[in-house]
Formats: C-alpha cells, sequence, structure tokens
C-alpha cells in the first residue's frame, strides 16, 4: 500500500530536467508586453494623467478612464461574525493612490523593454497628502470582529495573578521564487477569455475575474501552469492581472506582464503586521480562568478578496492550545497607506501562536513557576473541544507533542560565562486547516493506468506524489499508474489550495472517487469472472472471484462498455493541526548577533499520507518562520515609503543560517475525513516562530522583545538591561525584567 510510504517527489524530475512550463514560457502569437505605471506616493490625489501619443512598439496606454464601466473594484470575502468597510482595492487607480506601488496604468508595447521605456513617458499629476503608517494611529476601520464568551468581569475578579503583554509582528513579503505573472487572450469570436496566471489555483481567480469584469464565470478559462511558489501571495490575482485581462479585451490583444523583484516587493501584498494587548487570568494553582486579548491589524490602504482572513484567524486562534473557558477578544483592521496585506504562509495562526505564548512564559516568570508545567496544567486533553472563540478542534494531543519535543531536545545546553549567552524557549501552536470543499475524478485507462483530476492545485506542495499516493492505496495499484491533472478552471470544481488544507479536502475527495471507480467497475469484473457481483473483491493490481484466476484493471479497461470512471465531491468542518516546539539559541553579548543553533519541531498533521513530504513542508515552514525571526521585516518609513524594496533591503536567511532542525510526529487521524489527514504546510511556520522568541527572551533574563532579532535589536536590548532597565550587571541572565514597553 502507498499512504505512508516516503515516497520522493514525482514532480522533482521534470523540475530538475527543465521540463517546466511558467507563465515567462508562453506568448501567443502578437502578443503585447505590458509595464506598469505606480504611484511613488503612498497617498495622494491624483488630478491628471497625460500619456504619450507616440513611442518605439507603443501599442496602447491604459487608465482608470479607460476601463471605467468595463470593471468592478475587488470582492471581499467577510469571515464569520466580521463586519468590513466598503473599501475594496480598485483596479486602476483612479481619482487617489493608498500606497506607494499602487497601479495606474498600464503601459503595452511591443517588448518589455519597450513597454518599460514609454511607461517613463507617462506624466501623473498628484496632490501628496500626509499618509498615516501606524494602525493605531488611524481613525479608519476596515473591518471589526468581536467575540465574547462567559463572564470575563467575574474571571478577572477572582483571579489571584494577571498578566498582561504587548506583541508586534512586523509586516513580511512572501518572497516566492517566480514573481507575479499572466498572460490574457481574448476571442472575440467565441466571447471568450483565457487567463494563464501564476496563481495558487484556477477556481478562486475565476471567481475573482467573474466579478471584476462583471462576466459570466463560463466565458472565462483559467490555467495554472507551473509555479515557482507562492506561500499565500498568488491566492488573490493582482490587481495588473485583472487590468491585463481587461485591456486585452479593450485592444483585442493577448497581453502579458510579469513583473520584476522590486515590484514584487512594494506591490505584492504583504503578510503579519500585527499588534495586540493581552491579559491572561490565572487562579492560585495556575489555572487558566480567562484571556482578554485587543488586537490591531495593519491591513494597508484598502481590502483585497482575503485581506480580513487572517486577522480573523488570528483572533479565533489566539487561546492557542489551551482550555481558556472564558475570553474576550477584539480584532481591529485598520487601514493605513500601505499596500494591503493577505495571506502569508501561516496567515494568523502564527500571530496567535506568538502572542499567547509569549503571555504564557510571562505568566510563568512572574508566577516563578516553570513555564512547561504551566502548560502542562492547562492543556486541551479532551476532543472534540469548543473554544471561548467560536472554534471546534477535532482531536489531538498536546501534551504528547510536548513531551516529545522535550525528550528530542534534551538537556539544556550549558551555559560558558565567556561565551555567548545561551537561550532555549518552547512554542506550542494549534492550526486551523482544512474546510470547505474540494472534487476529484479517476478515468481508467488502456494498460489499466489511471488519471486522477483534482480541484486542487500545487505550486510546490507535491501533490502529485501525494494523490498519486493516496489513488494507489484505494486501487491497490502502484503508484507510477496514477496520472495527475490539475489547474485548469475546466477541470473538477473546487475552492482552491491555501491554509494547508489540500490532502484533507482534494485528497479525500480522490479517495472517495477512487471508490466510485472501485464500485464502477465491481460488475463489469463479475461479468469477466462469470460470477454475482457480491463474490467479487478487490485484489492486487485488480479483482478476484471465488475461482484462482483474476482479473485485471487492464483487462477491465479493454472492455468495450463505457469507460470506467468515478468522481466524488467531499467538504468537511475545519480540522486542527498542532505541535510543541523547541529552540536554542545563542547571542554574543558585544555585538547583539544573534543566532538559532538548535530548533526541535514535532507536528501533529493526522494521518501521513508521505512522511517525506510533510518533513519537507516542516523544514520549508520553519526556515521560513526561522527568517522572520531574525532578518526579515518590511520597514516603512514616516511618509509611507517602502525602505525594503530590494533584496539588499529585505534579508532572507541563506542556507548557512539555518541550523540543524529535528523533526518529530505525533499522530491523532481527524475522525472528519475518511483519511484522517490534518494540515502540514505551515505548521514550521507556526511552531517556530514562539519558540524562538521565548528562547531569546530567556537569554535576555526574561525581557521579552518583538523580532525580528537582528543585532541591533537585541544589542539595545542587553544594553537597556545592563542599565537597569530590567537586567542587572554585565550578566544579562542576571536578574529579569518585563521587556523594552513590549511586555508587561
Amino acid at each position: 500500500m502507498s499512504i505512508g510510504a516516503p515516497v520522493p517527489r514525482r514532480e522533482d524530475d521534470r523540475v530538475l530536467r527543465g521540463a517546466t512550463r511558467f507563465i515567462d514560457d508562453i506568448e501567443p502569437v502578437r502578443t503585447g508586453h505590458v509595464a506598469v505605471v505606480r504611484s511613488p506616493h503612498a497617498r495622494a490625489l491624483i488630478t491628471g494623467v497625460s500619456v504619450p501619443e507616440h513611442a518605439d512598439g507603443l501599442i496602447a496606454v491604459i487608465t482608470a478612464a479607460d476601463l471605467r464601466g468595463r470593471v468592478r473594484a475587488f470582492p471581499l470575502t467577510e469571515p464569520a461574525g466580521a463586519v468590513l468597510a466598503d473599501e475594496p482595492h480598485p483596479v486602476l487607480a483612479g481619482d487617489e493612490v493608498r500606497y506607494a506601488g499602487q497601479p495606474v496604468a498600464l503601459v503595452i508595447a511591443g517588448s518589455r523593454a519597450q513597454a518599460e521605456d514609454a511607461a517613463e513617458l507617462v506624466e501623473v499629476d498628484y496632490e501628496p497628502q500626509d499618509a498615516v503608517v501606524a494602525p493605531r494611529e488611524s481613525e479608519r476601520e476596515l473591518m471589526a470582529w468581536t467575540r465574547r464568551t462567559g463572564d470575563v468581569e467575574a474571571a478577572f475578579a477572582r483571579a489571584t495573578h494577571v498578566a498582561r503583554g504587548r506583541y508586534a509582528l512586523p509586516r513580511l513579503a512572501a518572497v516566492p521564487m517566480e514573481a507575479r505573472g499572466c498572460v490574457a487572450a481574448y476571442d472575440r469570436a467565441r466571447d471568450e477569455l483565457t487567463v494563464w496566471g501564476s496563481f495558487q489555483d484556477p477556481h478562486r481567480p475565476l471567481e475573482q475575474l467573474a466579478h471584476i469584469l462583471d462576466r459570466d464565470p463560463a466565458s472565462i478559462h483559467v490555467i495554472v501552469p507551473d509555479v515557482g511558489g507562492a506561500f499565500g501571495s498568488k491566492g488573490v490575482i493582482a490587481p495588473e492581472v485583472a487590468a491585463v485581462a481587461a485591456a486585452a479585451m479593450l485592444i483585442d490583444r493577448p497581453l502579458k506582464w510579469t513583473e520584476d523583484r522590486l515590484e514584487n516587493l512594494v506591490g505584492s501584498y504583504q503578510g503579519r503586521g500585527i499588534e495586540g494587548d493581552l491579559e491572561l487570568a490565572l487562579d492560585g494553582e495556575g489555572r487558566m480562568l480567562a484571556l482578554r486579548a485587543r488586537l490591531w491589524a495593519d491591513l494597508g490602504g484598502y481590502l483585497l478578496t482575503t485581506t480580513a482572513i487572517p486577522p480573523h484567524t488570528a483572533a479565533t486562534l489566539i487561546c492557542g492550545v489551551y482550555d481558556i473557558p472564558v475570553a474576550e477578544v477584539r480584532m481591529t483592521g485598520m487601514q493605513t497607506h500601505k499596500v494591503p496585506t493577505g495571506p502569508y504562509r501561516g496567515a494568523g495562526r502564527p500571530d496567535a501562536a506568538y502572542m499567547i505564548e509569549a503571555l504564557v512564559e510571562q505568566a510563568a516568570r512572574e508566577l516563578g513557576a516553570d513555564a512547561v508545567q504551566l502548560r502542562r496544567r492547562n492543556l486541551v486533553r479532551s476532543f472534540p473541544y469548543p473554544t471561548a472563540t467560536g472554534l471546534q478542534y477535532d482531536s489531538g494531543d498536546y501534551a504528547r507533542c510536548l513531551d516529545l519535543a522535550l525528550e528530542m531536545a534534551g538537556e539544556r545546553p550549558a551555559q560558558d560565562g565567556a561565551g555567548p549567552i545561551i537561550g532555549r524557549g518552547v512554542g506550542m501552536y494549534v492550526e486551523r486547516a482544512g474546510g470547505a470543499w474540494e472534487s476529484a475524478t479517476i478515468a481508467l485507462g488502456p494498460g489499466g493506468r489511471f488519471t486522477v483530476a483534482t480541484s486542487a492545485s500545487a505550486h510546490g506542495q507535491g501533490h502529485e506524489t501525494t494523490f498519486a499516493q493516496i489513488a494507489a492505496d484505494r486501487l491497490c495499484v502502484p503508484a507510477g499508474l496514477i496520472g495527475i491533472e490539475h489547474g485548469d478552471s475546466r477541470g473538477p470544481a473546487g475552492v482552491g489550495t491555501f491554509g494547508s488544507r489540500s490532502t484533507a479536502q482534494a485528497g479525500s475527495a480522490v479517495a472517495l472517487a477512487a471508490e466510485e471507480l472501485i464500485a464502477a467497475a465491481r460488475p463489469r469484473a463479475a461479468r469477466h469472472l462469470g460470477v454475482p457481483a457480491g463474490d467479487v473483491a478487490l485484489g492486487n493490481n485488480g479483482f478476484r472471484g471465488p475461482g484462482p484466476d483474476p482479473v485485471s484493471w487492464a483487462e477491465l479497461a479493454g472492455g468495450d462498455g463505457e469507460p470506467l470512471r468515478g468522481q466524488a465531491r467531499f467538504a468537511s468542518a475545519n480540522v486542527f493541526s498542532s505541535g510543541a516546539y523547541v529552540a536554542e539559541v545563542a547571542i554574543e553579548p558585544d555585538t547583539g548577533a544573534t543566532a538559532v543553533t538548535r530548533l526541535i519541531a514535532v507536528d501533529d498533521a493526522g494521518t501521513l499520507i508521505n512522511p517525506l513530504l510533510v518533513h519537507g513542508q516542516v523544514i520549508g515552514g520553519a526556515v521560513q518562520a526561522l527568517g522572520e525571526c531574525l532578518t526579515e521585516e518590511v520597514v516603512f518609513d514616516e511618509d509611507g515609503q517602502n525602505r525594503s524594496g530590494s533584496l539588499l533591503d529585505y534579508s532572507l536567511l541563506t542556507a548557512a543560517e539555518v541550523p540543524p532542525i529535528l523533526t518529530g510526529e505525533v499522530v491523532t487521524p481527524s475522525p472528519l475525513n475518511p483519511l484522517g489527514a490534518k494540515g502540514a504546510g505551515e505548521g514550521g511556520a507556526v511552531g517556530a516562530l514562539p519558540a524562538v522568541a521565548n528562547a531569546v527572551a530567556d537569554a535576555l533574563g526574561g525581557r521579552h522583545l518583538d523580532p525580528p532579532y537582528t543585532a541591533d535589536r537585541v544589542w539595545r536590548a542587553l544594553q537597556a538591561g545592563r542599565s537597569g532597565a530590567g537586567l542587572r550587571g554585565d550578566d544579562p541572565r542576571d536578574g529579569g525584567g518585563s521587556g523594552d514597553g513590549r511586555a508587561s
């Protein structure tokens, strides 16, 4: 059987041989190339746009005026219980701009170079306005969500201790290897628009384009070729994509847009950007009685389709792995004059884990308690578990995750008085995955080979390998006989690839489609064997009856009847993965240079279809979290200008900075799908962040510090401690304190 086998990714052969097909490999005849004119201001009124009449290779210049009546603003997704402002992102800026880098016009020419040259001739008249860059200083709410469960005041009144903390995570850039891009072609005779895009899936872009262009979805064909990474940043189409699609219809010519890295860093939606004030009430035995959380999310100038999802996810997961019966959580998404935010690997899950885990550490320090024991005392242990924020955890064994992580970590490294300052931290998490629905079909072809068409679409996760294993397991055939098709809006319908949901939802649809195919094949097998269908059983590579001779799938495919096919749609509530991480850090006391020296990652993703791929997902997510911890931060100045607009300024980790990462698994199958699967794509990005943060706080003698832990930031924290603000003496491990104003 194939489920549970560590099968190498079948996709890698195609990638390594250069047999892939990315957006930049697609160019229909007569394609015009697009450059984008972007606002240099974070906030300004537009009083006029002058376009060149002639330039080398110039085909057209498209402004908001040209698209008036042809496009609508972006559709919005409103999370349950949330209230959103009517501030959708426009396709092109018309009367105003709200962030530096906002698209104002498209310039179309015979080549990309000609389009870029002509773009410099477009003159836009701006009246700059004062920009708002801090969410707490904004007066404009774009989102509000509040949840109150139980008598919060009474719970805090009977508490013997209240721990309080203030926390913040900066904005991050996803930085996929392949930046965003699309090709759009319009067939006027058939009234059909075809869009090839570097998207996470074809289904959400189809819905978004149908809304924006006000067209029947059946008249739009979305194709997703190979995609060089996304990490959440390609789930919502770019405004530029919508503009290119509209322009292709307007000028009746195929158009191509591929952004460069500078455009990606200033124009692509960003992740995180959240602040929170938390209060945790505990009784005399260290039991958690209640939680108050006041959260502010920096949403940028407009709402994109899923801008509200990550802050809502953070708010609903803020209780973490703990049995907190009473809670009051208020999330406010504020308008700032920056590029909008949206899902980035974890999409609210790391935010919640970071805040609650830092607060638990803070509570333990103030109580003089062991933080691990405080965690154990308050873990959720009975499932299904309804949270105070309205979720229902399906399964888990949080205590086992914690115990295994600590066992793998072993003894704490000894502190050498002359060497770096050593710190160790623990972080736990629970994450929402799955949910909604996906579909699949399986067809039996010549020679006993099968074709699986799935609604999920891969951009690096290994779906082709995973889904082949699931189908092979159900059909009792080698995985090499299973072919996988995906990435076409005219294939099986579905929701999309995001939120660690593909195996639980799309994989379950594949499993059920295989069962349908088996059911359809059984009567034909019975006729071949000359026995009643009830006497036929699935066997290795076919069916067998009471007699000695089986009938193979290849023989069944050669019949004269209708082709054998199975199809299924699978839907379920959310599933919840979890885990426990331990991080060790070393800080050079004279410079503040901080290194993560070891990371232990224990995750519970339910049934593991392919442990090798899960291991890769955990490592990849953890490395992204380490970047968030150590170097990554999108910095805006007081005028709203992005000062991290190149990879010289936005610093990514190299392999040299990645420490040894030990991985372990706990398996508590989900009862909500036939595979027992949960999600594995984001655990590393969620669990590593609080573990490293708590390790740094440990090294700083209990002084909390928000990431990234750059040498300058950590050195300043060390100096503040030595001056008496929270640490005493020359050894930062002497004494304690409440932080730098971010935790108290």
